[in-house]
């Protein structure tokens, strides 16, 4: 065998061990959460204030508040496979730029749960890859459940517990409809808006998450996925 064949076998052999090393990995991170809650998050960790949040079982969250944040991020959630193909071609095509963002719960909890902030190709790449792998291990119910206890819904705010606490000074599972949509309406920026103080902004987003609760049949949409 010649040298360079030598050195081209040993470089497959290591590139395979690699790939089989980083698969191993990422099964090891993801699998167990089938059974366990996360607790914290890469988002969470980088917080520069004292982070508050609460896990809770999403049968003891109010109802109106998965089929809130459905609407307001990923009305496709119970039906897509991780991503939503329409909405990535929408958001590339508008001749103004993209408004709104096409990353799906999954997406996002495979963001919040892993990575760092940023919009590279390698990034959008690792977090595809883990979308893939939360929505091959994890039932829809199981991936909304994460969602809800470490999304942001303020500086740090994380979780429905402790955003309803915080806003709202009462429990995740007593949320009305409004109190859901309001919450829903500050994910794109939970920094800049706040569901106690909404804004012009945050009081219209609230409205139309409501109407699109509304579209949706309220919280039954949802029951196939969380029965």
């Amino acid at each position: 065998m010649s040298r360079h064949r030598k050195i081209f076998r040993r470089f497959i052999v290591s590139a395979g061990i690699l790939l089989l090393a980083i698969l191993g990995v990422s099964i090891l991170v993801t699998l167990p959460l089938r059974w366990l809650n996360p607790q914290s998050s890469a988002f969470m960790v980088r917080s520069s204030v004292p982070v508050m949040q609460e896990w809770v079982d999403i049968e003891h969250i109010s109802a109106w508040m998965p089929i809130a944040v459905v609407a307001s991020e990923d009305q496709k959630f119970p039906t897509h496979g991780g991503f939503d193909f329409e909405s990535i071609q929408d958001a590339m095509n508008d001749s103004e730029g993209p408004r709104r963002g096409a990353s799906t719960i999954s997406q996002q909890v495979a963001k919040n749960l892993y990575l760092w902030p940023g919009k590279s190709f390698f990034r959008k790449g690792v977090e595809a890859y883990l979308t893939v792998l939360l929505e091959t291990f994890l039932s829809k119910r199981r991936i909304l459940e994460i969602y809800l206890n470490i999304a942001e819904f303020g500086e740090g705010v994380y979780g429905v517990e402790a955003a309803a606490r915080a806003h709202f000074s009462k429990s995740a599972g007593s949320l009305s409809r409004h109190e859901a949509a309001r919450l829903a309406a500050v994910l794109p920026n939970p920094r800049l808006m706040s569901a106690s103080r909404p804004s012009r902004y945050v009081v219209h987003r609230t409205s139309s998450i409501e109407r699109a609760i509304g579209y949706l049949g309220g919280p039954s949409f949802l029951d196939n996925i969380l029965q």
